[in-house]
């Protein structure tokens, strides 16, 4: 059985810019075919805009506000709400005036190479 706790999980900035702390994915656990990581945001800081060619994202967020932009459509996103982003769809998603703490799950798991900017 493995349980992970977000207290032993490393810290590190994703190449989109987001500070994450991977609970399970193919770095840190066993899990090869989708991965589990919180993700937070400054106040006012946004990620790079990019797309994933291979995962399916869902972005699950905990607490603060933020705007997320997907394929051109923009929605404010607050806690308790799941957004779909589905592979090869533009993404970004920028923290309102609080720190923005967000669940992101990736099918298959996350990879920077799987990352791509403008």
């Amino acid at each position: 059985m493995e349980i992970r706790s977000l207290s032993d999980a490393h810290a590190f900035t994703t190449a989109d810019g987001s500070t994450i702390r991977e609970l399970h994915g193919l770095d840190v656990s066993s899990a090869r075919g989708q991965s589990l990581a919180e993700a937070t945001l400054a106040p006012g800081q946004a990620t790079e805009r990019h797309y994933h060619r291979e995962a399916e994202e869902i972005y699950f967020v905990l607490s603060g506000e933020g705007e997320l932009e997907l394929g051109g459509e923009r929605k404010v996103v607050a806690p308790g709400e799941a957004a779909l982003i589905p592979p090869g769809a533009w993404h970004r998603i920028r923290a309102g005036s609080a720190e923005l703490r967000f669940l992101c799950c990736c099918a298959p798991p996350y990879r920077h190479e799987d990352t791509f900017f403008v």
